[in-house]
């Protein structure tokens, strides 16, 4: 291993963000790469170069599925560049620990525990070359303490403006969400109308656009005529049928739609509002 080192210690490889380990995936494509070849040269079988570009397409195909899964794995890989041989800025990503272990996962036995073992003395080295202040004189040595304190102090008040912000970021949403289920139960047969309308337009909003509204109302109609063993469209025309025996104008009759006919008949009201708040509970309105 002694005719890698000198590959990876020049310029920053491997650096320490807060105490944790950090690590490029150009720098770590070029770590697997040294140790495909030894494996290639050490069993006889034919060296794989891993691309660059290749190992990108795996973290974001990893990010994905983690993303399906509802498992947060941002935390492990973040967007970086690097300087490429022609100076030209390009993409990579930073990974931590666990995001490297994650990416060597699909490596061989012998890359995997090589990787790892150079990594590890890498981030030993980095450590070991954390400034030793105990040869600094008695005054050096207080105004160092004197300044640790003063950022330490910082970093634990900008700690606590954040938790304080998000405190009340969640306050305000759990305020939104109270409001939220205050108006769908709220809902009634006094102003079922205009409460209706106004969640399947909150759902809408939700949803991209008020341009769903009508994919919405269709939406709720076909849960109440299942619910309520209905056909709204037959009771809408024998309605209109009824009104023009009675000598109502077809301008009139025309106006008449699915509400008008949900709201003659107090079972199937019950019903549709109950649709309505099973919809808005649904969408998260």
């Amino acid at each position: 291993m002694e005719n890698l080192k000198h590959k990876h210690r020049e310029g920053k490889m491997v650096v320490l963000e807060n105490g944790e380990l950090k690590i490029k995936s150009t720098e770590l494509v070029d770590i697997i790469n040294d140790f495909r070849k030894v494996e290639s040269e050490t069993t006889n079988s034919k060296y794989v170069e891993l691309r660059h570009n290749d190992f990108m397409t795996k973290i974001r195909k990893e990010l994905e599925v983690l993303k399906l899964l509802g498992i947060e794995g941002e935390r492990n890989f973040s967007q970086s560049t690097y300087i490429n041989s022609q100076n030209k800025v390009q993409p990579c990503f930073e990974l931590n620990r666990d995001g490297m272990l994650q990416m060597l996962n699909s490596e061989s036995a012998l890359v995997r525990y090589k990787t790892i073992e150079y990594i590890n003395k890498l981030e030993e080295q980095v450590k070991g070359q954390a400034l030793n202040t105990s040869e600094l004189s008695p005054e050096l040595q207080m105004f160092n303490q004197m300044f640790k304190a003063m950022a330490n102090n910082e970093l634990e008040t900008k700690e606590a403006k954040r938790i304080a912000l998000t405190a009340d970021s969640k306050a305000e949403e759990a305020k939104e969400e109270i409001q939220a289920i205050r108006d769908v139960v709220a809902i009634n047969s006094t102003n079922w109308r205009k409460d209706t309308s106004t969640l399947i337009s909150k759902i809408a909003l939700k949803l991209g656009g008020y341009e769903n509204i009508n994919l919405l109302r269709e939406e709720s109609y076909k849960i109440l005529e299942e619910r309520g063993r209905t056909r709204l469209s037959v009771k809408l025309t024998n309605k209109r049928r009824r009104m023009a025996d009675e000598g109502v104008c077809k301008s009139k009759r025309d106006k008449l739609n699915k509400l008008d006919v949900i709201g003659e008949d107090s079972r199937l009201l019950e019903i549709y509002l109950a649709v309505v708040k099973d919809m808005a509970i649904k969408y998260g309105v």
